[in-house]
């Protein structure tokens, strides 16, 4: 079995409230990349867990990592030897660990079927899973994990080109500094509309954590997308555009100009 864990994006993200149990509530546009992790699976005694690429260096369990746990939470007969290609930042803003988490449900769904109750077990395992286990567009709210497809994909197929600056930003601290204003509700209309009207809450305080981050934006909006803009808590941002060509030369500036960012070009599925 072969399973791709596609990048995810947050086209918008509007931070409502700070919860009494510490959560936040949100209302957010989730979008996915054609590219990501791979992770493969054969039949094996036991289940187990390999790690290679990239940023395989960055998980420091391999067995307490989520695609383990994605395993432990779901039936799927014999046990299964699963190898994991990081090739996704970690602590990104792209959903990395819930996308293998995602990539793994999908891969039961196809062998033995998913449970009944398989959102539940996906939202345990963290926020962003359940729209990671679609891997296709909607919009979430409570925490992320109350999610309605998006009827009609106007950006499917457009291009987007994905920047890190190599500078991990863990979540809780960004949550934590946002200065709890709520600037109004995610908008209305297609994928296309909410992108371009929406906004990212969590740009300022991830930019005030991690400064590189505003220069990862100028440097996008320079190379003339229609929309750029940092995806969940960063440090990734993210650059659409409206032909492949814009795409290859943005591609191509930001490598000459920034040979030390991690970079994806692909195409919004």
């Amino acid at each position: 079995m072969n399973e791709t864990a596609y990048a995810k994006i947050n086209l918008a993200l509007h931070v409502r409230r700070r919860r009494e149990d510490g959560y936040h509530d949100l209302e957010t546009l989730f979008a996915f990349v054609d590219g990501g992790d791979r992770l493969s699976a054969t039949s094996a005694g036991q289940d187990s867990l390999t790690t290679h690429g990239e940023f395989a260096g960055k998980i420091d369990d391999p067995f307490g990592n989520i695609v383990a746990k994605a395993l432990s939470a779901l039936p799927h007969g014999e046990g299964w030897a699963v190898t994991l290609e990081k090739r996704l930042p970690v602590a990104a803003g792209l959903g990395g660990g819930s996308a293998d988490a995602g990539a793994v449900f999908r891969m039961v769904e196809g062998s033995h079927g998913l449970p009944d109750d398989w959102h539940a077990r996906a939202a345990s395992l963290g926020a962003d899973v359940p729209a990671c286990v679609l891997s296709r567009p909607c919009v979430g709210t409570g925490t992320g994990t109350e999610l309605e497809e998006v009827a009609e994909n106007d950006l499917a197929g457009c291009p987007v080109l994905l920047v890190n600056p190599r500078a991990p930003v863990p979540t809780g601290p960004v949550f934590k500094a946002w200065d709890q204003l709520d600037r109004g509700p995610m908008p209305k209309g297609t994928l296309r509309e909410i992108a371009l009207q929406g906004r990212n809450d969590l740009e300022a305080p991830a930019i005030a954590i991690c400064p590189v981050i505003a220069d990862v934006l100028t440097a996008l909006r320079e190379t003339g997308p229609f929309l750029a803009r940092m995806s969940g808590s960063g440090a990734t941002c993210f650059a659409l555009y409206d032909s492949e060509a814009a795409l290859k030369a943005a591609a191509e500036k930001i490598a000459s100009a920034h040979p030390g960012w991690w970079q994806m070009a692909g195409k919004l599925r």
